[in-house]
């Protein structure tokens, strides 16, 4: 799926070399973001300004949130029953630390559920097996590329939906989960066809926080400061209500997700009070030299 420039892009089929395991990329048109969200949108955080105008280059969203389907083929494969260190080098790619509670809660697993209760760096490092596998670069969207992926072309404060139409509809929120994540693609899709922008777990986005948008932000390049930062999730999950599931809402990754965790120090993989977290991955319409890629995992996990 190697795009030239001028060409169109088309959604795709992604099947995970040597397993059966296949997810879907879905075509984003070129376009503009008005980042953010108006002083007058109801349920407003002062972080979601000022907004920016931004152009925005075509690329790939994944249909939906990672499944565990997925991330378990970068969890399990060639795991040892008694773990080795981890390899060095600039091209190594360590695995997940065996999990020490059920992460899933009882909320489901195999068969289409979103993984979660992964941190930030883990859902990177999944980016960088994955990558290892197809020899395609995909990575955790920046903030305004997945605020347009989710707007899908409309400006009101849930995506593209019109004013008759229910967020109950599209998303897996406080008032109709049960207290629990779901099988993704259950919800009608966005205009664009992508599944779970909203609602269902939170997803991961490159960024760390800020408390204000820069004027010199560039669509695809993320605030990234250092492990100590907070990164963001987007998107709400199951337990939020409407408000928090609103396309320019925000969300800095807190240190209470992992208030339960055992080990000392905390597990740079996994969060224990984080259920309702997890990510999406996107892929940048030109595909990026080895030389790129090993500098953007270099850049973006070196201070893990």
């Amino acid at each position: 799926c190697q795009i030239g420039i001028g060409q169109q892009l088309k959604s795709y089929r992604q099947i995970i070399p040597n397993s059966t395991v296949a997810f879907d990329m879905q075509a984003i048109p070129a376009g503009n973001l008005v980042l953010g969200s108006p002083s007058t949108e109801v349920g407003r955080n002062t972080d979601e300004g000022p907004q920016l105008k931004l152009s925005m280059e075509a690329f790939w969203m994944g249909k939906t949130e990672v499944t565990y389907d997925e991330y378990q083929l970068f969890f399990e494969e060639d795991r040892d029953p008694a773990p080795k260190p981890a390899k060095e080098g600039p091209d190594a790619i360590s695995r997940p630390s065996p999990p020490y509670i059920d992460f899933t809660l009882g909320m489901g697993k195999v068969g289409g559920y979103p993984a979660n209760s992964m941190q930030h760096f883990a859902a990177l490092m999944y980016c960088k097996w994955l990558y290892a596998k197809t020899q395609i670069f995909y990575r955790l969207p920046t903030e305004a590329e997945w605020e347009y992926a989710c707007r899908a072309g409309g400006k009101g404060a849930y995506s593209s939906l019109s004013a008759n139409e229910k967020l109950e509809d599209y998303a897996w929120i406080a008032s109709n989960s049960g207290d629990k994540y779901h099988l993704v693609a259950q919800k009608k899709p966005n205009a664009w066809g992508l599944h779970d922008m909203l609602g269902n777990v939170h997803e991961w986005v490159l960024d760390h926080y800020e408390p204000a948008y820069s004027a010199n932000k560039k669509a695809h390049q993320a605030i990234f400061k250092d492990k100590y930062a907070d990164a963001i999730v987007r998107g709400g999950s199951y337990r939020d209500e409407a408000s928090m599931a609103r396309s320019a809402s925000r969300l800095a990754a807190d240190p209470v997700w992992n208030r339960r965790d055992p080990q000392e120090p905390k597990s740079k993989w996994w969060n224990a009070d984080a259920p309702f977290v997890g990510f999406r991955i996107m892929r940048p319409a030109k595909q990026p030299s080895p030389e790129e890629v090993r500098a953007f995992f270099d850049q973006y996990l070196k201070d893990y």
